[in-house]
């Protein structure tokens, strides 16, 4: 399966060096359309404006608001966003009140980090490619039992008109 990688993906990052090597990174993986944000507020001011990213990569502590703020307020506006914390953060109970409100993952920030974010984004390319499919299937499921149905319906007008010899 095709990964599609010119999916809008939003970077927030108040630290400007790990934000620019993680564009750069995502850029040199082929993620063409990657768009970078230092606080909570611009990206959250882009979806305001109608940017539809698909996935967001952000840092817990940003300056004046923290990331789940940021969710909280993102997955309002645009429920289909999908999130992945990358932060230095290592509390288990701040990376579980990420997952309960929407995040698809929380990754610790280390030597690893950047292919980690890869995974995720290809998994959430794979979960939406699935979604889709599935609808697509559902749909086509619907039209096909409509189709069944309009037979059965029909050949048993048929039957009972040729019952009483109605012509």
């Amino acid at each position: 399966m095709a990964l599609k990688k010119n999916q809008l993906i939003f970077i927030v990052e108040d630290n400007q060096v790990y934000n620019k090597l993680l564009t750069e990174y995502l850029g040199k993986q082929g993620y063409s359309n990657v768009k970078s944000f230092f606080s909570g507020e611009e990206c959250v001011e882009a979806i305001k404006k109608g940017a539809a990213p698909e996935v967001i990569i952000q840092d817990y502590f940003l300056e004046n608001m923290n990331g789940l703020e940021v969710l909280k307020m993102v997955k309002e506006l645009r429920p289909g966003s999908e999130f992945v914390f990358l932060t230095n953060n290592e509390s288990m109970e701040v990376a579980v009140n990420t997952i309960k409100y929407g995040a698809y993952d929380y990754i610790i920030k280390d030597k690893i980090t950047l292919d980690k974010v890869i995974d995720r984004i290809q998994k959430i390319s794979k979960y939406k490619t699935l979604k889709r499919n599935n609808k697509q299937i559902r749909q086509m499921m619907m039209l096909f039992a409509f189709v069944v149905f309009l037979i059965v319906l029909f050949a048993f007008l048929y039957f009972v008109i040729d019952i009483f010899g109605v012509n």
